[in-house]
């Protein structure tokens, strides 16, 4: 069986260097973590705010963190002074609140902005159509504290790659439209069961969890 460490080693050799992996560390210890930070490795993706903290207090300081995960406004305070990167914005209502909370402590928060692009009921996001008007009406210019970096999409889980394409296709075109306007640096999207079509389609960022830790219990 491979380990953890030339199971990235692997996707990195097959991938751009310019696309940032996010290994998914959910539920994985402590000790796996530390195997991929010691072999370079420092961007990390949790979906749970307590095991988010746990780990942060634990690890070393310069590991890149990433919110994956739904995230509630009132727990937005509990990690806004360390997190490196929240993807997971998925309305005006948590916009507000990260620039409020980041004003308190005056640290400049980068996001992504959350797109459903499934048609799954159980994900999170802005539509495809608000965020298009959102993003003509040039509404982040009252954000002074958050940095948008670009966009972030879950397609739905299906074998049909047909799907997964098409709203992986919707949400690149968005994003093309709009990144040299607001400067979007980055489109993060493809897990670990769709990644390849993900980078078809323009993504610079993977989520990437059971293809790097092996499958969770």
């Amino acid at each position: 069986m491979k380990s953890i460490k030339n199971n990235l080693s692997e996707i990195k050799s097959k991938i751009n260097e310019k696309i940032t992996v996010v290994a998914v560390s959910k539920t994985k210890p402590i000790d796996d973590i530390l195997k991929l930070y010691e072999d370079g490795h420092f961007d990390f993706g949790e979906n749970k705010i307590q095991e988010l903290i746990v780990k942060h207090k634990e690890l070393p300081k310069d590991i890149k963190w990433h919110m994956i995960g739904h995230l509630q406004r009132n727990k937005v305070k509990q990690i806004i002074s360390f997190i490196h990167l929240i993807h997971s914005v998925d309305s005006i209502r948590v916009l507000n609140k990260i620039n409020d909370e980041a004003k308190k402590i005056n640290r400049k928060v980068n996001v992504l902005l959350q797109v459903k692009i499934s048609e799954n009921d159980l994900k999170y996001g802005f539509d495809l159509n608000e965020i298009q008007n959102l993003l003509e009406n040039n509404f982040l210019k009252k954000y002074d504290l958050v940095n948008v970096l670009g966009l972030m999409g879950m397609a739905s889980f299906t074998q049909n790659n047909n799907i997964v394409n098409e709203e992986f296709k919707a949400l690149n075109s968005i994003y093309s439209k709009f990144k040299k306007i607001y400067n979007f640096t980055t489109l993060s999207i493809g897990m670990s069961g769709d990644y390849e079509l993900a980078l078809k389609n323009n993504s610079n960022m993977l989520r990437l969890g059971s293809v790097i830790f092996g499958h969770r219990n």
